[in-house]
């Protein structure tokens, strides 16, 4: 049994989440567009389009809108050109925040996002660092979490379904199951669930820190909360991490 509710915090983030539907549709459209230009339209011959998609369906992007998306990134030569950039830095207390952003190619928009991801540390009483400076605390995991409130399934049959195609974990809890693979791995695994139509509340390559930090005092909390909110708000920000023990 683990210790952190993954589920809650899912469903706290996807409450959230249902408010700007349209962002979230918005930054996945993004992550579509980059990962067909890298390897092509055909999921199964593009392990990181194959992520990305199985990102959209856990976030339920209507599969219409998903295979426009493909559709348009692979017909459109014209289309935006993104590039992937990535933040690392110090909440309250040394907590760990690690911040993804997807900026659009040969415009100052890179400029204009790193100056806004610095502001939303600073005004949380954080600071950004190095490249490396807390990445190593966390770890690439594929993580799926079903809950239990949609399965009927028994718990060993579970385990014995994603183990055999290859997890590396899982762990039960007390709302939800934890299915956790390697980044490689993700994709069989999925699919296997998929196949056994068990329904993921969530499903995606993750960072998962390997300790979590615990803030007590009020001032922290709010200043936390301030560097996560305005992160949320910046619409060239795709995934934020952290070792935070909401």
């Amino acid at each position: 049994m683990s210790g952190h509710s993954k589920f809650a915090n899912i469903k706290h983030k996807k409450e959230k989440n249902d408010a700007a539907k349209g962002k979230i549709f918005t930054i996945i459209g993004r992550e579509i567009a980059v990962a067909v230009k890298e390897g092509g339209p055909d999921p199964s011959n593009n392990f990181k389009l194959a992520q990305v998609i199985a990102k959209a369906k856990s976030n339920n992007m209507p599969n219409d809108t998903i295979d426009r998306g493909i559709k348009k990134a692979a017909g459109d030569g014209n289309s935006v050109n993104y590039e992937f950039c990535t933040y690392e830095g110090y909440g309250p207390s040394g907590t760990a925040i690690i911040v993804k952003c997807l900026t659009e190619a040969l415009t100052d928009n890179k400029n204009r996002t790193a100056a806004n991801v610095r502001n939303a540390f600073t005004k949380g009483q954080g600071s950004i660092g190095t490249q490396g400076c807390v990445s190593y605390m966390f770890d690439e995991k594929g993580q799926i979490i079903i809950a239990k409130e949609d399965c009927e399934m028994d718990a060993d049959d579970l385990m014995m379904i994603a183990l055999d195609a290859g997890a590396e974990d899982f762990n039960e809890e007390e709302d939800c199951f934890e299915v956790l693979t390697s980044p490689d791995d993700f994709e069989a695994v999925r699919s296997a669930l998929e196949a056994e139509n068990i329904p993921m509340a969530e499903a995606e390559v993750t960072m998962i820190p390997q300790n979590y930090v615990e803030l007590s005092a009020d001032e922290d909390i709010t200043n936390i909360n301030r560097i996560l909110d305005l992160l949320d708000d910046d619409d060239d920000v795709q995934q934020v991490y952290h070792n935070w023990d909401e």
